[in-house]
């Protein structure tokens, strides 16, 4: 068998140091002191930018309703009348109550018509079951059930129908099967059914009235800002290449290129906001100065437009890195002016849409982009496509000149969508 030693400590109590009674208190008092200076300090704080005080106007808006909503439990005469059905209302706050007025109403408005379509039709099967009777009963229950469940998730595969209405679909299959199955063991399903879309009405009537009309937040107006800041991100980006390419090194920026490359990349991944945004947009009623008619499908064609520019921006990049430095300085005057020029139009386009502002492409742009288009075409001259024979880099070359070329095709194409804009939109004449 193991031993075991047991070494003996011996503990001299007189040493052990016991602090004074006062420090405890000093030291409760210090940590009193520093709860209330960080509390203090987490109210005081500003929020960074508009986007976080939209989030906090959001997640007081969210507990408003939820208190509003709570009432039906919390009153006794307003329980006596609804019950445990009051549970219904609460999750439909819950579950509609988006960040977007236009998601909130897309939301509300698909459960409504998912509740009343899944509840009349599962009332009628119900009723229908009941009147067969017997072994019948289950057996059209399961039917019934079979049928609407398959075609119902069906339809929310097709594109167009899950793009807006797939919470509305699934709804449906979810209110059907509850008053279809539990009309088996209910004598008065239409009393429940009632009862339950009485309630889940009052938690939709909350939560459109706080989101509409208490300092809403508007999905196009999202959209609109997004978009804005999408075309001056592309004209700084050509403004931070031209910097970066064709200054002389004493004064070239460091960071542009991780700059520009970085914004441009950023614009890339905007595809499905814009998809999201659009939807919420289309549902949202007349506001400031966006009305129901408003065209909000062109702000996904001209985000693809945005989106190809900034393909070709991080092109040029690679393009003007193969390319030689005698072909560099001999073009370099021309490249910065045709930059500047494309920087310029990008700009008058945003601008345009920001002041909401009809763009007139006949009268602004076309006499910007002939001269520029001039000046792409004089680059290649016949020194320099001997040049270009004569290197190996001239590869690089002529793909710096094709990206521009290209660039001007697109941003023509760019500024006819902007002019088509300020025509459904309603754009007013710039003075």
């Amino acid at each position: 068998m193991a031993s075991s030693t047991v070494i003996a400590i011996n503990v001299d109590r007189e040493r052990v140091a016991l602090a004074p009674p006062d420090s405890s208190k000093s030291q409760k008092k210090k940590l009193d002191r520093f709860y209330c200076q960080t509390i203090a300090s987490i109210l005081n704080q500003k929020p960074t930018n508009g986007h976080d005080m939209r989030k906090l106007i959001h997640s007081v808006k969210v507990g408003v309703a939820l208190v509003l909503v709570s009432l039906l439990y919390l009153l006794g005469p307003l329980y006596k009348r609804v019950g445990e059905n009051a549970m219904w209302a609460i999750m439909t706050v819950v579950v509609i109550f988006e960040f977007f007025a236009g998601a909130t109403l897309s939301k509300g408005l698909n459960r409504g018509i998912g509740t009343v379509l899944g509840g009349g039709l599962g009332c009628l099967g119900a009723a229908f079951a009941q009147a067969v009777g017997g072994v019948g009963k289950a057996i059209v229950v399961g039917i019934a059930v079979f049928i609407f469940g398959a075609g119902a998730t069906y339809t929310r595969q097709i594109p167009n129908i899950k793009k807006k209405y797939d919470y509305g679909a699934l709804i449906f299959i979810l209110t059907f099967n509850l008053v279809v199955v539990s009309g088996l063991r209910a004598d008065q399903v239409l009393e429940l059914a009632r009862d339950r879309l009485a309630t889940i009405v009052m938690g939709f009537a909350i939560c459109i009235f706080i989101s509409l009309l208490v300092f809403p937040i508007w999905a196009g107006d999202e959209l609109h800002h997004s978009l804005i800041s999408r075309f001056e991100d592309l004209a700084l980006s050509l403004e931070g290449f031209s910097k970066e390419y064709f200054e002389n090194d004493n004064h070239r920026e460091k960071k542009s290129s991780a700059n520009f490359s970085s914004k441009c990349k950023s614009i890339l991944h905007f595809k499905a906001k814009d998809e999201s945004l659009v939807n919420f947009a289309r549902w949202e009623p007349w506001h400031g100065k966006f009305g129901f008619s408003y065209p909000w499908g062109k702000y996904l064609k001209i985000g693809e437009d945005l989106r190809d520019l900034a393909i070709i921006i991080l092109s040029l990049k690679g393009c003007h890195d193969q390319s030689s430095e005698i072909l560099e300085e001999s073009v370099k005057e021309a490249c910065e002016g045709i930059i500047a020029s494309l920087a310029w139009t990008i700009k008058e386009l945003g601008e345009s849409i920001k002041e909401m502002s009809k763009c007139r492409y006949e009268e602004m742009i076309v006499p910007k982009m002939k001269p520029v288009r001039i000046e792409v075409s004089a680059i290649v001259n016949p020194f320099a496509l001997e040049t270009c024979l004569e290197n190996s880099d001239g590869l690089g070359f002529a793909s710096f000149v094709h990206s521009l070329m290209k660039m001007v095709e697109k941003l023509e194409e760019l500024a006819k969508e902007v002019e088509e804009l300020g025509q459904l939109g309603g754009f007013h004449e710039n003075s």
